[in-house]
């Protein structure tokens, strides 16, 4: 029990952060962080992720018990597998020098939450900075988590991240493997990145090389996928 949870953990650990640096919801925070209170968006970008990944472990906790054990574990072999050339090739297909500041994603992003600022701050022309203020102090401290600045973080880390490659990899991996080690690693690779992405932000990006980043996780992925047809071929 003890052995499996701490490689449920780590793996889901590495995975977690080479899946999400660069990833939408990275740039999403990082943005949102140079626009308002940080604590609310780390703490909405956190909600969302802790909430997605539980619901990611869970279903795959429950899959070996819809269907065979055997056949959910060729199924997370092939997902493994089928990550591991996708990451790679997109890997292989960007330049050596490119990096997260001139992605399209990170454009993608930046375009659709500026015509969002664009359309609050329209509609908010007529409020002062002073009563903005007052309405904040104002506001009791377990609400400003409920403000619309953390609900917008919460919603657009959550649709963001569903049906993203990190969330079946993590149901792929908890079907696996041991699922509170899953949650665990999942929750601190997602707390690592949106940390990082809410400090850092674009200035951290344009220090990364998406290229590299996109090679390191195919080989994860394809390690992965290995190590699980290895113990199938063990098993049988």
């Amino acid at each position: 029990m003890g052995l499996s949870l701490i490689e449920g953990f780590t793996k889901s650990l590495a995975m977690t952060v080479l899946s999400e640096i660069g990833d939408k919801t990275f740039f999403a925070a990082a943005i949102l962080a140079m626009r308002h209170p940080r604590k609310l968006v780390l703490a909405g970008c956190l909600a969302a992720l802790i909430v997605m990944t539980i619901l990611s472990a869970s279903l795959g906790w429950v899959a070996p018990n819809l269907i065979s054990r055997k056949w959910s574990h060729h199924v997370t072999t092939v997902l493994f597998f089928g990550f591991g050339l996708w990451s790679l090739w997109e890997g292989f297909k960007e330049e050596s020098h490119y990096s997260f500041s001139e992605s399209e994603e990170l454009a993608e992003v930046e375009a659709k939450l500026n015509a969002d600022w664009k359309a609050e701050t329209g509609s908010n022309k007529g409020n002062t900075k002073g009563s903005d203020d007052l309405k904040k102090q104002q506001r009791p401290f377990l609400t400003q988590f409920f403000s619309p600045i953390f609900l917008k973080a919460f919603s657009i880390t959550f649709f963001g991240e569903w049906g993203d490659k990190s969330q079946i990899a993590t149901i792929g991996l908890a079907s696996d493997e041991n699922p509170f080690g899953v949650v665990l690693g999942g929750i601190i690779g997602q707390a690592l990145c949106t940390t990082a992405a809410v400090i850092g932000g674009k200035s951290l990006a344009s220090q990364i090389s998406e290229k590299m980043v996109a090679l390191s996780s195919g080989i994860l992925f394809l390690v992965f996928g290995l190590q699980s047809f290895l113990s199938a071929a063990g098993e049988s």
